[in-house]
């Protein structure tokens, strides 16, 4: 599950490169709360995504693995393993 706070926004998108980034970005869903979220069913490995937030890319809070993109910022890491 990907969750994002953003209670003021109007759009908020799960890109990775699950999702071939901006190619095609998860729409997530807004709660009555603010917080956005979705689930999304990734292999084991290692998964790195962001957040597009009315149309600007934005940074997971609540990611402590962060590694450097080609584009002078960080991209979020989530790691999956098999149970």
């Amino acid at each position: 599950m990907f969750r994002y706070k953003a209670p003021d926004a109007t759009s908020v998108l799960l890109a990775g490169d699950f999702t071939h980034w901006q190619q095609r970005p998860i729409p997530m869903k807004r709660g009555a709360d603010g917080v956005w979220q979705t689930t999304v069913a990734l292999p084991p490995g290692t998964h790195h995504y962001r957040f597009i937030v009315d149309s600007e890319w934005r940074d997971d809070p609540e990611c402590t693995l962060r590694v450097p993109n080609p584009f002078g910022g960080e991209n979020c890491v989530r790691k999956i393993f098999i149970e």
